[in-house]
């Protein structure tokens, strides 16, 4: 064995671990440093995923490191949570930028850059995973307002340009007919202007509670705004409500805040099977559905009980390989199933209701769950 052969091992056994053993004593009886580097990227990368996210204070980024957190085995699965700067530009990643297999994203965002015709065939491109779940559109003004109408003719924050924050603000306000001053700044930024006097509100799509606004306080001269929910909304949106057990800070004890929602998508490039790209993703499919339960338990993000993997979303296709594994899987046990079951032998109900209105009330079950509360 050549010096630069044993001491190129000896550092890779050091960076990789025990498991890297076998491939240098392979490359100690005869093989060379290319091979042997060759193994290596090869068994590193062939399970990894780069998954876009969101900034620091919102829930993209917590869900990505949930998914990290729970998947990663080693070199089969490896999630890596990439920060991402919303939706719109996470499209754009998906599709253009190295590295990026999966994006975290809103649901209006499809529709959206369809009608901004941004990107050719954005629908055979991007397709989704599953339906994860609903972020609600927090409104935080200074609490000398007390409507959305009184900021008309007032500068209101919408984000970072090309966050899905931005583009979800544009078309609320549009939908509502009031005419703002729409700027452009972070969320915390943002926050210090309002408390400045130098504009009147912010808006922030974040699934409840939001870390970067769960610690804010009345005192601080912040309050939400109700969001009316009207007909043009309802095309798109759902009803969705603050309360103070999201934000204590800023919602009293047993009152709430009206507010709207929008889904959040797992969204994923349109990989053709026998790609190596296709193969990262089927690995991923495989490791987060089968272990979708152990998402819903403690210390992982609230939001995860709000998931229905098999929900379908209008307006997007879902995977091939994601939606050939629900329905093969449909109809196993699930942990929500087991649960539901308990929970109605428990009650001593089981014996009084038949197979069908078992099935029934645990569709009521299913949906309430996934209903803003």
């Amino acid at each position: 064995m050549t010096p630069l052969l044993q001491a190129f091992g000896f550092a890779l056994m050091i960076l990789v671990g025990s498991g890297q053993q076998t491939a240098y004593s392979q490359a100690a009886q005869g093989g060379s440093v290319k091979e042997l580097h060759a193994n290596i990227v090869s068994r590193v990368n062939g399970g990894r995923v780069g998954i876009i996210s969101g900034g620091i204070g919102g829930t993209y980024i917590r869900i990505a490191t949930d998914l990290a957190s729970v998947l990663d085995d080693g070199d089969r699965v490896r999630v890596l949570p990439i920060m991402g700067k919303g939706s719109v530009q996470n499209i754009t990643d998906i599709l253009y930028l190295k590295g990026i297999d999966i994006g975290i994203v809103q649901s209006d965002v499809l529709k959206f850059m369809k009608r901004q015709a941004v990107h050719k065939n954005i629908a055979g491109r991007i397709h989704y995973i599953t339906k994860l779940y609903n972020e609600e559109f927090h409104l935080i003004a200074s609490d000398q307002f007390t409507s959305v109408k009184d900021l008309s003719g007032k500068k209101v924050n919408f984000g970072v340009k090309g966050s899905g924050t931005y583009m979800t603000a544009s078309t609320v306000f549009t939908a509502l007919g009031i005419d703002i001053i729409p700027v452009s700044y972070d969320q915390a930024l943002a926050l210090e202007k309002i408390k400045a006097g130098e504009i009147a509100a912010t808006v922030y799509v974040a699934g409840k509670p939001a870390r970067a606004i769960s610690d804010l306080k009345a005192e601080t001269g912040l309050a939400f705004l109700p969001v009316p929910f009207n007909a043009k909304l309802r095309e798109t949106y759902l009803p969705a409500r603050l309360t103070a057990r999201d934000y204590p800070g800023l919602v009293k004890q047993g009152a709430a805040v009206d507010t709207i929602a929008v889904g959040a998508v797992m969204a994923v490039f349109n990989w053709k099977p026998g790609s190596a790209r296709h193969r990262r993703v089927v690995k991923f499919i495989d490791a987060f559905f089968s272990r979708f339960s152990e998402f819903q338990k403690p210390p992982r993000h609230p939001k995860w009980k709000e998931v229905n993997l098999a929900a379908k979303l209008p307006g997007w296709t879902r995977y091939a390989y994601a939606e050939q594994w629900l329905t093969k899987n449909r109809g196993k046990p699930t942990a929500m199933r087991e649960n539901f079951k308990k929970f109605v032998s428990a009650q001593g109900q089981t014996a009084s209701l038949s197979q069908p209105q078992l099935d029934a009330l645990f569709k009521e079950f299913v949906r309430w769950r996934q209903t803003p509360q």
